[in-house]
């Protein structure tokens, strides 16, 4: 790679602190400098990213019944996906793929075909491959692949679905207000881009799944985390800081999460939610469920360390329809 890694720089996005600068958009917090352990290298500029279309919008919600077309429009409405890839990138898609119970109707895993839309679009942007990944606690990553449909779709789309083997290693968190350190997959701290694919879904434990909570499927020993796990979710973000959060809300499990199983508690709400800020992505995603963002500890707690802003009145949406 002839960038400097994810450990140093979030590519597309300079990190500074708990600021994050993108084109076109305003620092999330305040700028202090982090210390990551990482190798030895020689500093290397971050690459420069293309400026984003004055029209452009912060956050991006669109409603239609093609998921495909939705999920264009949505990255098109937020500057394009050419503002996050560039030439030669190396991208990771983190889908969640979190169990082989149930086919995609069921909305416990993302949509496969919101997944396909972007690694299409991440290839059409210059992207040199395409990974997209997940660690299922339910079943192996094979079968959960294959049931939820988004192994096919990815590897039509022209993307590689990656079974995440132990390359794990443990790094320091920063910016972290209670872990300070834990075991991260190592492929997702230095790809040059990070796309966080959650879908919309209730979870019995932490409210919400949504942004931040499936970054949970980059780590290990997940169990540890649930103490103070609104804290503990918001710590993993500021070091994984995805530069783009697409919620996949197509199908959405309000009830009986994580896993599911009941179409009952599956609602059709085929909208798609983009936005370089994974805060503001949660906040939004949470209103459809009838919840304040605040209500959703990891969003509160993203917003307090300004890793992004729960405040939607205070940024420009767009809401389409298709």
């Amino acid at each position: 790679m002839s960038q400097i890694t994810r450990r140093e720089f979030v590519k597309g996005a300079l990190v500074v602190g708990t600021s994050t600068f993108l084109p076109g958009c305003q620092p999330t917090g305040p700028a202090s400098t982090p210390t990551v352990a990482v190798p030895t290298a020689t500093p290397k500029p971050a690459p420069t990213a293309t400026p984003v279309p004055d029209q452009s919008a912060y956050l991006a919600a669109v409603r239609g019944a093609d998921p495909a077309a939705v999920t264009e429009r949505a990255l098109a409405a937020i500057g394009g996906m050419e503002r996050f890839v560039k030439s030669g990138y190396d991208v990771i898609i983190k889908p969640n793929i979190c169990n082989a119970n149930h086919g995609p109707e069921y909305a416990s895993t993302t949509n496969p075909v919101v997944v396909a839309t972007l690694v299409k679009l991440a290839l059409g942007a210059g992207a040199k491959r395409v990974r997209v990944m997940d660690a299922p606690f339910s079943g192996s990553p094979q079968s959960a692949y294959a049931i939820s449909g988004v192994g096919d779709a990815v590897e039509a789309a022209g993307g590689q679905m990656e079974v995440m083997r132990p390359r794990y290693s443990e790094v320091a968190i920063p910016d972290g207000v209670d872990l300070k350190k834990w075991s991260f997959y190592e492929p997702v701290l230095d790809a040059d881009l990070v796309i966080n694919v959650p879908i919309a879904k209730h979870h019995s434990l932490a409210g919400l799944t949504l942004g931040a909570k499936n970054l949970m499927g980059v780590i290990q020993n997940r169990p540890a985390m649930h103490r103070n796990l609104g804290q503990r979710i918001a710590d993993l973000a500021s070091l994984v800081r995805p530069q783009l959060t697409v919620v996949d809300a197509v199908r959405m499990l309000m009830a009986n999460g994580p896993t599911g199983g009941n179409l009952d508690d599956v609602k059709l709400a085929n909208t798609v939610i983009a936005s370089h800020d994974i805060v503001a992505a949660d906040a939004y995603a949470a209103t459809l469920f009838d919840k304040r963002p605040d209500q959703i500890g990891y969003i509160a707690a993203g917003d307090a360390m300004g890793l992004g802003t729960l405040d939607l009145s205070s940024i420009q949406i767009a809401e389409l329809s298709l």
